[in-house]
C-alpha cells in the first residue's frame, strides 16, 4: 500500500492505495482540481480486503474545518441500499417471505387498491406509492407514524406490479414498515444491532447526537441543471409525480439535511450517515458470498433484475432496478437527460443524489464507496464518482463499459 498525501486548492488529500489502484487516487486528486469537489472519501475493497482508503478537502466550507478520516456525511439516497439489506436478512433468516402479499404483514396498507401488492413490489419501485398526493406538513418525512399512515391509507398511483416509479423518499417508510414489523425493532435500530455493528463500520440511519461533530454539512449543487429534461418538464405540471416529489416532501432537503433532527430522524430512504469506508465495508460481504448477513440463494436474488421500464414514473427517464437496489443505468445516447450510472454486469448497489455511490460486483469481489458534501446537477452519477468507479474496474482489467456496463 502506498500512503496518499496531495495538496488540493480544497485542502489535503490523504490515507492509502494499493499501487494496481493508482489510477483511482489521480482521478480522486484531480475531482479537485476540475470536477467541482470540496470533501470526499473513496474506498475500495477486494475480496474484502482494503485497497483503496482516501479521503480530503473541506468538510465544512463555513468555518474551514477539513474533511478527516473519520469525517461522514448524508448520503442520500445510497440509504437505500443499507434499507433494503435489512429485509433481505429477514427473509434470509425465513422471518420474511419476498413475495408476501403486505396485507399478512401491514394490514392497514392493503386498502385503497393497494390490496395485492407485495413486498417485493416495494423493493422495486412498483408498489404505486412514490409521493404523498395530499399536502404535506413542512416536517413530514422526519416523522415515521405520519408518513406511514399516509402512505398506508391513499390510493396508489398505477396499479401495484403494473409499472415502476422510483419511491424516492416513501421507499425508507414502505420497506422499512415491514422491517420493523417483521423483526420489532425501528428501522435503525435494526440496522445498528444486526449490519453496521456486527460489520463494524461508522453508518447509522439515524444518527446518535454524539457523532454529530464529525458530520460534513452539505452544499447545494453547484452547477444548474439541465433545462429541458423530460423530469423538468413535469416538474412544472402540478399533481405530476415529479412535482409531487420535489414540491410536495417537506423541507428536510433543504433546512432539515444539516439539522441535528434530521440527523436523528430514521429516513430510510435519504438520511444514512456514512463515509465511504462504511458503503465499501457494507457491501463488502454482498460482494464475497454473503459473508454471513444473507445466505447464497437470497443474494443470487439482491443482484437480480425485478423491474425495468423505458420510462421511470418519477425520474423520467430509463431505470432498472433489482430489490431495493440499482443496477447499471445506460441513458448515454440519449440527447437529453441522459443520466447514468456504469457499473459491472453482477453489481448492484445504489447512488445518492448528487453523486455519492455503494455497491458490490460479485464477479470480481470489489466493493466500492464515495461520499461528498458537495452535490452536483443530476440524478444518478455526475463525472466525479463515476471516473473513480471506471479507473478501478480498468485496474480490475475489464476492457469496454460499451455495451452499458463493465465487461472483462
Amino acid at each position: 500500500m502506498q500512503t496518499i498525501r496531495a495538496e488540493t486548492q480544497k485542502g489535503l488529500v490523504e490515507g492509502s492505495c494499493d499501487e494496481r489502484f493508482g489510477a483511482v487516487a489521480e482521478e480522486f486528486v484531480r475531482n479537485f482540481a476540475e470536477r467541482g469537489e470540496l470533501g470526499a472519501s473513496v474506498s475500495l475493497k477486494l475480496e474484502g480486503e482494503t485497497l483503496v482508503d482516501l479521503w480530503g478537502g473541506t468538510a465544512d466550507a463555513a468555518t474551514g474545518r477539513p474533511w478527516t478520516e473519520d469525517t461522514v456525511s448524508v448520503v442520500f439516497s445510497s440509504t437505500k441500499g443499507a434499507t433494503a439489506l435489512c429485509a433481505h436478512i429477514l427473509a434470509s433468516r425465513g422471518k420474511l417471505d419476498i413475495e408476501a402479499p403486505v396485507a399478512e404483514i401491514w394490514p392497514e396498507f392493503a386498502v385503497a387498491g393497494k390490496e395485492k401488492a407485495t413486498v417485493r413490489m416495494m423493493l422495486d419501485h412498483s408498489v404505486g406509492v412514490p409521493v404523498l398526493r395530499d399536502p404535506a406538513k413542512a416536517d413530514c418525512i422526519q416523522d415515521w407514524d405520519y408518513m406511514t399512515e399516509r402512505l398506508a391509507a391513499q390510493a396508489p398511483f398505477w396499479e401495484p406490479g403494473t409499472r415502476n416509479g422510483y419511491h424516492a423518499l416513501t421507499f425508507g417508510f414502505t420497506v422499512g414498515e415491514i422491517v420493523r414489523r417483521v423483526s420489532g425493532k425501528s428501522l435503525g435500530s435494526f440496522f445498528r444491532d444486526e449490519v453496521a455493528g456486527p460489520l463494524g463500520i461508522d453508518f447509522w440511519i439515524g444518527l446518535p447526537e454524539e457523532i454529530e461533530p464529525r458530520v460534513a454539512p452539505i452544499l447545494a449543487e453547484l452547477r444548474p441543471p439541465p433545462q429541458e429534461t423530460p423530469f423538468s418538464a413535469a416538474l412544472v405540471q402540478p399533481g405530476s409525480i415529479p412535482n409531487l416529489f420535489i414540491f410536495n416532501s417537506g423541507t428536510w432537503g433543504t433546512s432539515g439535511v444539516n439539522s441535528r433532527a434530521g440527523h436523528a430522524a430514521e429516513i430510510g430512504a435519504a438520511n444514512g450517515i456514512t463515509n465511504a469506508r462504511g458503503l465499501a465495508g457494507l457491501y463488502a460481504p454482498l460482494a464475497n458470498g454473503g459473508g454471513g448477513l444473507v445466505d447464497a440463494d437470497t443474494l443470487a436474488r439482491m443482484s437480480e433484475v425485478s423491474m425495468a421500464t423505458h420510462l421511470d414514473a418519477t425520474l423520467m427517464l430509463p431505470t432498472r432496478f433489482a430489490l431495493g437496489f440499482m443496477k447499471s443505468m445506460d441513458n448515454r445516447r440519449r440527447t437529453i437527460g441522459g443520466d447514468s450510472v456504469i457499473i459491472g454486469r453482477t453489481a448492484f448497489g445504489h447512488v445518492g443524489a448528487g453523486g455519492s455511490i455503494g455497491f458490490a460486483d460479485p464477479e470480481c469481489g470489489l466493493s466500492f464507496g464515495y461520499t461528498m458534501n458537495r452535490r452536483l446537477s443530476g440524478i444518478l452519477m455526475n463525472e466525479r464518482g463515476q471516473s473513480l468507479i471506471d479507473a478501478a474496474y480498468r485496474a480490475l482489467g475489464y476492457r469496454s463499459d460499451a455495451s452499458g456496463c463493465w465487461l472483462r
